[in-house]
């Protein structure tokens, strides 16, 4: 694991957008395991802002989101289909047949998990997955005691999950407590990890993710055991890290990154 502090949120958003961006340069047809959620908004504006001004080019991309409200049409504007359309679908030159999130209005719920895997493995597995962390330090919606070898599947959502994302519901008790997310297992599965953290509020499950035991009872930590992850802080996300020291040095003196310097 390869942690980067960057001095504000705005440039560990840049850093991470070009980071995907170079993937894509080398690899036009890269899989992409994207996320939700207002940090990942600035990036999906800035990968926009790149295939507009700088010709970046989606054209043979695919992409796999994390995870979707169980009972939510597309059109439902808290849908995540809704958000990734509106943030970043519709702005870049992407095919709309090469997006990809689970089906919140199956018939099926318990062969969509099953069916989402086998799509992932038909495009040759997930290249590059972009995460950001819960509160409560899930990754997808894999809630506390979520299995770390777990795959696609629906999940009942915790009660702090519900609460703090019913705020985006009007009216807040209209919000679906189940939802369909990728499991822990198929999340290692990716090729190469990149998590995205800002924000005082997460720098202590920031800290136990990172520097803390592998636990179920925090999905995030299963990172560690990753060969290929790099999360990328801004200073108030860090604030808690112990290694900080060294994190930076790695940074500053590791040639792979000298042109993000």
């Amino acid at each position: 694991m390869e942690v980067i502090i960057q001095p504000t949120e705005e440039a560990a958003v840049k850093l991470t957008a070009r980071i995907m961006a170079d993937q894509l340069r080398a690899r036009p047809d890269m899989v992409f395991g994207l996320a939700t959620g207002a940090t990942m908004e600035a990036v999906y504006a800035e990968l926009a802002r790149m295939c507009r001004e700088e010709a970046l080019d989606f054209s043979n991309a695919k992409s796999f989101n994390l995870d979707e409200y169980i009972g939510l049409p597309a059109e439902d504007k808290n849908s995540y289909r809704y958000y990734m359309d509106h943030h970043l679908f519709n702005n870049i030159n992407i095919k709309k047949s090469n997006t990809h999130l689970p089906n919140g209005m199956t018939d099926d719920i318990p062969g969509e998990g099953p069916r989402y895997e086998a799509a992932i493995k038909a495009a040759g597995g997930i290249d590059l997955q972009l995460l950001g962390i819960g509160q409560d330090g899930h990754i997808g919606f894999n809630e506390p005691l979520s299995s770390l070898s777990s795959r696609t599947r629906d999940k009942s959502l915790t009660p702090v999950t519900y609460r703090q994302n019913s705020i985006y519901f009007n009216p807040p008790e209209s919000m679906p407590r189940r939802a369909f997310t990728m499991g822990v297992g198929t999340i290692l599965d990716a090729k190469r990890i990149v998590m995205l953290v800002t924000g005082k509020r997460k720098a202590d499950i920031v800290a136990k993710a990172i520097e803390g035991p592998i636990t179920s009872m925090i999905s995030a930590t299963a990172i560690q055991m990753h060969p290929h992850v790099v999360v990328i802080l801004d200073e108030a996300a860090a604030a808690n890290l112990k290694e900080q020291e060294y994190y930076r040095w790695t940074f500053a003196n590791e040639p792979c990154w000298d042109r993000y310097r």
